[in-house]
């Protein structure tokens, strides 16, 4: 019935704006979850930038290879704050969409037509070629098509390699800032201060096998937040 009406009548605005705002609550929803998971690693990978770090204070013999462990748990956690924070502006960025959709349609109501935003173009092109959310941001942009929000279909998703272009370079250098966030500029004093080296509530430490493998899942979940 639905679809032979369609052939007939205009879409319902009303309809139209609530299937809008249903498609960007999911979005929202998608990239709260997301953001929150990676809050998670990012506590967990401070955890075991501290322990590496106490463990080459407590043996000298082991400070080499405990400081090379601390800077690649710290790159990862570079890489997950980068990635939340790219999540946090995708999601204020979804939200001034839900905005001027809104006001699009309420100003159809009122007017009895409506323009096409280029504004709300650009938003939607931006995040529809995000990985997390090219599947549901095409669909809402088939909508705002539809009621005539936006003129025309939007690009292909971003590659990872242009997302994280020059990503490495940039990591390089946050890497000590990271450390010494962490660390409180202890890093390189292990042999002279085998004192406690953050205030942090102390947690299991354990073993460098199980470290290394839940940093390998921490990169699973990194690249699965980006699929």
């Amino acid at each position: 019935m639905e679809s032979i009406r369609a052939v007939f009548w205009k879409p319902d605005p009303a309809a139209q704006m609530r299937k809008c705002n249903a498609l960007i609550r999911s979005n929202t929803r998608k990239l709260e979850r997301d953001i929150l998971q990676l809050k998670t690693l990012d506590h967990k990978t401070r955890q075991y930038i501290l322990q590496a770090s106490k463990r080459g204070q407590r043996n000298p013999s082991q400070a080499k290879q405990a400081a090379q462990e601390t800077r690649t748990f710290a790159k990862e956690l570079v890489r997950i704050r980068k990635q939340s924070s790219r999540l946090a502006t995708s999601k204020a960025q979804l939200q001034s969409v839900q905005m001027q959709v809104n006001e699009a349609f309420s100003v159809r109501k009122i007017e009895g037509s409506i323009k096409s935003s280029t504004g709300i173009m650009k938003d939607v092109n931006s995040l529809v070629r995000l990985p997390e959310l090219t599947g549901t941001m095409r669909e809402l942009s088939q909508e705002l098509m539809k009621a005539g929000i936006i003129e025309e279909m939007i690009g292909d998703s971003l590659p990872d390699d242009e997302l994280l272009e020059g990503e490495d370079e940039e990591v390089e250098t946050e890497v000590d800032k990271v450390l010494g966030e962490i660390l409180q500029g202890k890093l390189g004093k292990a042999k002279v201060d085998a004192g406690p080296v953050s205030q942090e509530p102390a947690e299991e430490e354990e073993s460098l096998e199980e470290q290394e493998a839940t940093l390998e899942q921490m990169r699973g979940r990194l690249e699965a937040l980006k699929s």
